[in-house]
């Protein structure tokens, strides 16, 4: 069993809940944007293991640490990570044809700033997008999100509120 913390569009922003929510989780993956070295740093000093891919908003310094596609497998489970990926029926071009030509079972992106769990009936595989951790864009609540891959199974997510996007919600 293998317990996930997942969060997106962190946009420089770091809030001390990260460390509280993901401190029982052997994993935590950010799904781009991250921001600044600085909020990696500390993402990366976690006790766990760190992956992560870069999104649009990320410089030159985050994308020569993390790619934009991660492709892995925990437990039993191939995973498939980009910032930029759309949602079943609206993927987005640059990750069409790596679906078609090998789903993954879990498929998970970030970009939109809205939180969706959906499971694609075409591609047979699940597709998460942890909202948005930060305190930048349109979403009006800020959320992460932790669950756990236990063999083959997806099993007790959790979207976890953060509170109203704004700076002083810490």
């Amino acid at each position: 069993m293998t317990r996930i913390g997942l969060l997106s569009d962190t946009h420089a922003w770091w809030d001390d809940r990260y460390q509280q929510y993901f401190q029982d989780c052997d994993e935590v993956w950010h799904a781009g944007d991250i921001g600044s070295a600085e909020i990696a740093d500390r993402l990366e000093g976690l006790p766990v293991t760190f992956r992560a891919v870069s999104g649009n908003i990320d410089g030159y310094d985050i994308r020569l640490r993390y790619p934009q596609v991660q492709r892995f497998q925990v437990e039993g489970v191939d995973v498939l990570m980009k910032h930029i990926g759309g949602y079943p029926g609206r993927y987005d071009a640059s990750v069409r044809g790596m679906l078609f030509a090998r789903p993954p079972q879990l498929f998970i992106s970030g970009h939109s700033h809205i939180t969706k769990v959906m499971y694609d009936n075409t591609y047979h595989l699940l597709h998460i997008n942890p909202g948005a951790a930060g305190v930048y864009g349109i979403q009006p609540v800020r959320t992460l999100m932790r669950f756990v891959i236990d063999g083959n199974d997806i099993r007790d997510l959790e979207i976890i509120e953060l509170g109203k996007r704004t700076l002083v919600d810490k």
